[in-house]
């Protein structure tokens, strides 16, 4: 049958059959009850944060923990605003803003390394420190803190940083296969122009090169900003103590205050949330890059 013979007296095409408009409709909802569903027990958890950060230990016993105490009190947050917790906050913000540094520049020159340079052994080598990403992080905690512990390097800076802070296997496996995907027509280009490696690098490649080292850097804070086992380890003093340390610490007195936990919970969650809402453009974009990597 042509399409002309399977038109309406008014010429235009017939619609779905009647039957399938319910069951289609019948679908979307039920997609969208599962999504709603999932949405709330996502973001359930981080509601009760904020709700029991503003309540007294009082309004903790007496009300349920899914509503709010009336009045709301900011005494939880003013308790550790004034005492060491802003110094932890600022440990943790230093220790992101060094590994993330740190992680740009060593990957992107390894990565670059891997991806362009020519040196007998490159791709076994490559494979090699690849295979580490089969190895759990907690196996290698002990071996790392022996060896910081013969560097004299616990409860300092250096400790705290160094075994993170010179790159990544999944770092610069990222960064090498974006290389890999750039035209090498432009480097020749710029070879033929009498540029060096460096030069190719740092002012042809890199630019091209935003999307991804956007992405390395989302996952190298997040990731940062949540690190525990290490700070717990490597570290034992306030000058070198983290906020996830400083939390967890909370939970050691007589009598845990859980709307003081909650409160910590809050100020440690809002960089993040921050984060999130000023660059969810790329995280999103971090995301279906490394979903196509």
């Amino acid at each position: 049958m042509t399409m002309t013979a399977t038109k309406t007296a008014t010429g235009a095409l017939p619609g779905p059959p009647a039957g399938k408009k319910p069951r289609r409709r019948a679908r979307r909802i039920l997609l969208h009850a599962v999504l709603a569903a999932g949405a709330f027990v996502t973001v359930f958890p981080y509601l009760l944060v904020v709700l029991t950060a503003f309540k007294s230990r009082s309004q903790l016993n007496s009300t349920e923990p899914w509503l709010p105490g009336l009045p709301p009190t900011t005494a939880n947050l003013t308790t550790l605003l004034a005492s060491d917790f802003p110094r932890y906050l600022g440990n943790t913000l230093l220790m992101t803003v060094a590994l993330t540094a740190g992680q740009l520049v060593f990957t992107t020159f390894a990565a670059y390394a891997f991806a362009r340079l020519r040196f007998r052994g490159r791709d076994a080598l490559f494979w090699l420190y690849l295979a580490t990403l089969m190895v759990p992080g907690a196996v290698t905690v002990i071996p790392l803190f022996l060896i910081m512990r013969e560097l004299e390097l616990i409860n300092t800076w250096w400790g705290l940083l160094l075994p993170h802070l010179l790159g990544t296997p999944y770092g610069i496996f990222l960064m090498r296969q974006f290389f890999r995907g750039l035209p090498a027509g432009i480097e020749e280009a710029a070879r033929i122009d009498g540029a060096g490696p460096l030069t190719v690098l740092v002012r042809v490649l890199l630019p091209l090169c935003r999307p991804a080292l956007g992405t390395l850097a989302i996952i190298t804070v997040i990731s940062s900003w949540n690190s525990f086992l290490w700070p717990l380890i490597i570290t034992s003093g306030d000058d070198t103590k983290v906020i996830t340390v400083a939390l967890a610490g909370l939970r050691n007195g007589i009598g845990v205050d859980q709307n003081l936990i909650m409160a910590g919970g809050l100020i440690a969650l809002l960089p993040m949330l921050l984060i999130f809402i000023f660059f969810q453009r790329y995280i999103v974009r971090s995301v279906v890059l490394t979903g196509l990597k």
